[in-house]
């Protein structure tokens, strides 16, 4: 995967511009280190060909560079993923990613891999960004760096709701496990 993303990084540059919040469109091939014992794209990795996306959308956008100069970057609080039919060894798909919304504390993500114009996964990711001096951007600072406002794009209800169902405590908190 490392690999990948540089290729992406470098490519990404000579790419078409895009807005922050256009879709994202990263022609792909299904590679034989992407396969599980079943032949198809393992299911963890599908997480990480997420990453390449959004690292496109974020580069291609201009917001990547200046998160750079800022010392801002990105890291997944939660994710989910629905599969629908498997990519095969060597077959083109498209992995579409765009940002569908923003509350008080986090980016939501949604990406699609498709294959002539049919879904077969699409998955939403929930995401923070991080300073590298330490602490939590927040959503002041994520919108001023980036140039959107945030709240003309609210987190669509159902979304808003897995979020809450499936968030952990803050790391600060004991979280056991205890499975009594």
């Amino acid at each position: 995967m490392f690999l990948r993303t540089l290729l992406v990084r470098l490519r990404a540059r000579f790419r078409s511009h895009l807005g922050v919040h256009d879709v994202g469109r990263l022609p792909m091939r299904v590679l034989p280190n992407d396969l599980d014992v079943l032949r198809h794209v393992n299911n963890g990795v599908y997480f990480s060909l997420m990453d390449l996306g959004r690292l496109d959308l974020l580069v291609r956008s201009g917001v990547w560079a200046t998160f750079q100069r800022l010392g801002y970057y990105p890291v997944v609080a939660s994710e989910t993923v629905t599969f629908r039919r498997s990519l095969q060894p060597w077959q083109r798909y498209e992995l579409q990613t765009r940002i569908v919304g923003y509350d008080e504390r986090a980016v939501y993500i949604e990406h699609r891999f498709v294959v002539d114009g049919e879904v077969y996964a699409t998955a939403h990711v929930r995401g923070r960004f991080l300073k590298r001096t330490g602490g939590t951007v927040t959503m002041t600072e994520l919108a001023a760096a980036a140039g959107v406002d945030t709240s003309a794009f609210p987190v669509p209800h159902w979304l808003a709701e897995w979020a809450a169902a499936s968030a952990l405590p803050a790391s600060r908190e004991s979280h056991a496990s205890d499975w009594t």
